[in-house]
């Protein structure tokens, strides 16, 4: 789905847990997330803590959805 929406000419950011998926499915901007049954979070955190690692998470997504590029790409924290 990434790649066709891509194809499509709107830029798309894939949010996951596993990156060699990601890379596997085509897809261009990957930000790697926490875990995979909390992917934007961790619920043993207080609820600042996770507010804190969400805002990042998508601060991460947005620079990514920001960037021009030409092969896949993962924005490491």
């Amino acid at each position: 789905m990434v790649k066709e929406i891509e194809r499509a000419g709107i830029p798309v950011v894939h949010m996951c847990t596993v990156t060699p998926i990601s890379m596997t499915v085509g897809a261009n901007r990957i930000v790697p997330t926490i875990a995979i049954p909390h992917p934007l979070g961790n619920p043993a955190l207080s609820p600042e803590e996770e507010k804190t690692i969400r805002r990042k998470l998508v601060s991460r997504a947005l620079e990514a959805l920001s960037t021009e590029v030409e092969d896949q790409t993962i924005f490491e924290a």
